[in-house]
């Protein structure tokens, strides 16, 4: 099968990373599931190469991983949370929003985001195709449309006269095969004067720091500054400010407007076009270096786990992600190196991860078993969870960390 690049239409003949194959990282299966089999796919990283743009193949149609049994919440981590209250208590006075404006967010999942804008007054629409999700964010009184958004979709709301004043995308803009239609769509509804904020994993700082394991069958794109500067002109839309963010192991907000609403661009956007140009974005042999540092990281992993068995050690994980699931099916780890592992989700407690089958429990299974080391799976987040879970320590226990590379917490 050909493949070409999903922006410039590219042939895709060069390798950034191949992980194997894997099943869909949030198709968790329950226990009256576990003979049947489980479909696998490619989960092999593309960059093209002319612009760029590092992708994975759309084996899987988003309506079949984006359905009714969809299990990421985003309302689950209290560091997200806060991230997002704060963001939004900025952008209120920033953009002088009021009760006459509108926020729209896609891929809104639960509500998570759009409750504190709510909670200032200002109208929101949220647009989330997976109906279990968006029945949970109406339950929190979040008007949600729950259709797949896209240029088709924007032409029906401008034609009920939805406009947003702010239009947010939190990590969804990887999520999307078409990426041309999505940015169509959201220029599409973009009201004249309005702004469009957009979140997603930083590349630049995936490949700095190992993080092969956010590459999985729902991240269809992985996007450098330069790379989303492109797209984005290439629908009209002016990328204008950047923010550089702490959040899923480094991401970026970039700021986007209607090409010619004179707004100039900021320091930040040079600057950060410059460091990834240093860093040799811009030409493809940066790209073709990081497949073996990932093999590193899958070495030193085993070597740990098959040791802590070795010396008559029990480890446990924390955390059911998605970046957990590449992580653990890449590496080859089943329930003979990693006992089980707990989530704060009460969808996720009681099945099993996809493809390795390994179990999953509540928090409390770790005070109860009381492994030696608690291997923390969702590592952007492992502050959060070695203060929620600091206990551990009365038995002698210990966290690990796999990403960039093992490291056993003091």
């Amino acid at each position: 099968m050909a493949l070409t690049c999903r922006f410039c239409g590219e042939p895709l003949t060069h390798t950034f990373v191949d992980l194997g194959v894997s099943p869909v990282s949030n198709a968790f299966v329950s226990a009256d599931r576990l003979d049947e089999m489980e479909p696998f796919f490619p989960l092999h990283a593309r960059v093209c190469g002319k612009c760029l743009l590092v992708q994975l193949p759309a084996f899987e149609a988003p309506a079949a991983i984006f359905n009714e049994e969809y299990a990421y919440f985003s309302s689950f981590s209290d560091s997200w949370l806060a991230h997002c209250r704060q963001y939004a208590r900025e952008m209120v006075p920033r953009l002088s929003l009021s009760p006459q404006s509108l926020v729209v967010e896609l891929a809104s999942n639960d509500g998570y985001l759009l409750q504190f804008f709510r909670e200032q007054g200002v109208p929101v629409l949220g647009v989330e195709p997976a109906k279990n999700v968006a029945e949970a964010a109406r339950e929190k009184g979040v008007e949600t449309v729950c259709e797949f958004f896209g240029s088709a979709l924007a032409g029906k709301l401008v034609s009920r006269g939805v406009r947003a004043n702010l239009l947010v995308g939190n990590n969804v803009l990887a999520h999307v095969p078409d990426v041309n239609d999505f940015v169509e769509g959201m220029k599409i509804l973009l009201a004249e004067g309005g702004v469009i904020t957009m979140e997603f994993p930083h590349l630049l700082r995936l490949m700095e720091e190992n993080q092969f394991d956010t590459i999985y069958h729902e991240h269809f794109s992985y996007f450098s500054f330069l790379a989303a500067s492109q797209l984005f002109a290439a629908h009209g839309l002016f990328v204008f400010d950047v923010d550089e963010l702490p959040t899923h192991g480094g991401s970026l907000r970039i700021h986007a407007a209607h090409v010619g609403e004179c707004r100039k661009a900021t320091a930040r956007v040079a600057a950060l076009a410059e460091k990834e140009r240093a860093a040799g974005l811009h030409e493809l042999s940066a790209y073709r270096d990081f497949a073996p540092k990932v093999h590193a990281v899958k070495r030193k992993l085993l070597s740990f786990l098959i040791a802590a068995r070795e010396e008559g050690k029990t480890v446990a994980g924390y955390g059911a992600p998605a970046k957990g699931n590449t992580l653990l099916n890449y590496c080859g780890v089943r329930a003979d190196l990693l006992d089980y592992t707990v989530d704060k989700s009460p969808r996720k407690q009681g099945t099993f991860l996809p493809g390795t089958r390994i179990p999953v429990f509540g928090p409390e299974k770790i005070a109860k078993t009381r492994p030696d080391y608690v291997l923390i799976l969702p590592w952007n987040l492992a502050g959060e969870i070695t203060e929620q879970m600091a206990h551990i320590r009365e038995w002698g226990g210990r966290f690990v960390v796999p990403i960039p590379e093992i490291r056993v917490l003091p």
